[in-house]
């Protein structure tokens, strides 16, 4: 079922400000259902949890509510959600637990097309055990991530292997499932950062082949919170350092002090947007995600073709890849422009962009970018339109 833009749009308050938002990847602005949810979770009677009073029993019920959002919007196990305050702070998490098992010998994969919430936490903490850290390269023509690299550089001494779902920086859309199955088939764990590609396509942890997944809801139309997602049983298995009396169960006990019962309640609220963005009746929420996913999915896409080729016909415009699977993100620079200098006569126009290289370290310094300013960011979402777009090319055509 195609979108309703209109009302859609019209379910973003920040929209009536008259901006033209291509900032999502660096956070989408917060649908309204989510900012009722928040501002009702505070309004309320809501105590930490427990089960001794109606305010304690909330808190807990709004936790429950969060899990199994998340579980419905990445398909995976409401009993493995663990949530905290970033994606980043998750991965720091995670990798430190992990690499209490690594010693000298052991191996860990990453990729330079990653945000660096998912290279620097694997780096240092294969530095603190003596572990070796080995790099799959992007392909420079392409901006796309060769799988063929990961049969050299996974073996049976590779504890994890590290991919993003999809680049925050050019857009592309890695085949997570093949690089997958190749850690899989040598006893290594995955990590998928899926911070970029859940706002724009249906996820399905266990087709991805994904060991952990994690993902903001801050871009997708929530709050500043996030979750990180893994089979419950694989969460028994680790120990995180943690205070004597805080819980022992899982997933509990990754999560550090009292959670924000309000941006959980916000959290479930944007899913719950997502999830009847194609007004599909009827049918379980992980159904109406998927359908509602995919009609995102094709509407983006289109859009991004309109930029693509708009792009494309600017003499001055030089795009830094296309990969042949992408997410709605394009990157570029201006002839004669710093990015910071694009990026400020655009907003100066109400259009926002991204500039810099939004914690791409590796992809930009490969690249050859970032120490002259990294590149302008045009990053679509499904409240973007065809005008804005056009509204976009026009300035651009005009630098």
């Amino acid at each position: 079922m195609p979108l309703d833009i209109p009302s859609i749009r019209s379910s973003y308050p920040a929209l009536a400000e008259g901006f033209a938002h291509f900032d999502g990847a660096g956070g989408t602005q917060p649908v309204e259902a989510a900012i009722t949810a928040i501002a009702h979770a505070m309004r309320t009677a809501v105590s930490n949890r427990g089960t001794a009073f109606p305010s304690a029993r909330r808190s807990g019920e709004i936790v429950d509510a969060a899990r199994r959002a998340v579980a419905d919007l990445v398909d995976g196990d409401a009993g493995g959600v663990v949530f905290g305050p970033s994606a980043t702070a998750l991965t720091y998490l995670v990798a430190r637990t992990l690499a209490q098992s690594w010693g000298p010998g052991d191996e860990v994969v990453v990729s330079r097309l990653d945000h660096d919430a998912n290279v620097r936490p694997w780096v240092q903490a294969a530095a603190s055990a003596g572990a070796t850290v080995r790099w799959a390269d992007v392909d420079p023509a392409t901006g796309e991530l060769p799988v063929g690299q990961y049969h050299g550089l996974v073996t049976d001494r590779t504890r994890l292997v590290a991919v993003t779902a999809a680049s925050n920086a050019i857009g592309t859309v890695p085949a997570v499932r093949e690089i997958a199955a190749i850690a899989h088939a040598a006893g290594a764990l995955t990590y998928v950062d899926g911070v970029h590609a859940t706002a724009h396509r249906p996820v399905d942890v266990t087709d991805l082949g994904a060991d952990f997944y994690v993902t903001s809801a801050y871009k997708w139309s929530g709050p500043h919170y996030a979750a990180v997602v893994a089979a419950p049983a694989l969460w028994e298995t680790m120990r995180p350092v943690k205070l004597v009396p805080s819980p022992e169960r899982v997933p509990d006990r990754f999560e550090y002090g009292t959670l924000s019962f309000e941006l959980l309640a916000g959290l479930t609220a944007a899913v719950d947007h997502l999830a009847g963005l194609a007004g599909l009746p009827g049918g379980s929420r992980r159904d109406r995600l998927v359908a509602s996913m995919a009609a995102v999915t094709a509407y983006e896409m289109g859009l991004l073709e309109r930029l693509a080729a708009g792009l494309a016909s600017i003499e001055t415009v030089t795009v830094c890849a296309a990969p042949a699977d992408r997410c709605p993100t394009i990157s570029f620079r201006v002839a004669g422009q710093t990015p910071a200098d694009t990026a400020r006569i655009l907003g100066e126009q109400g259009i926002c962009v991204s500039n810099g290289d939004y914690y791409a370290v590796e992809y930009f310094a490969a690249a050859g970018l970032r120490d002259t300013g990294g590149a302008v960011r045009a990053a679509i979402y499904h409240y973007n339109t065809e005008d804005e777009v056009d509204r976009l090319l026009e300035a651009i055509g005009k630098l």
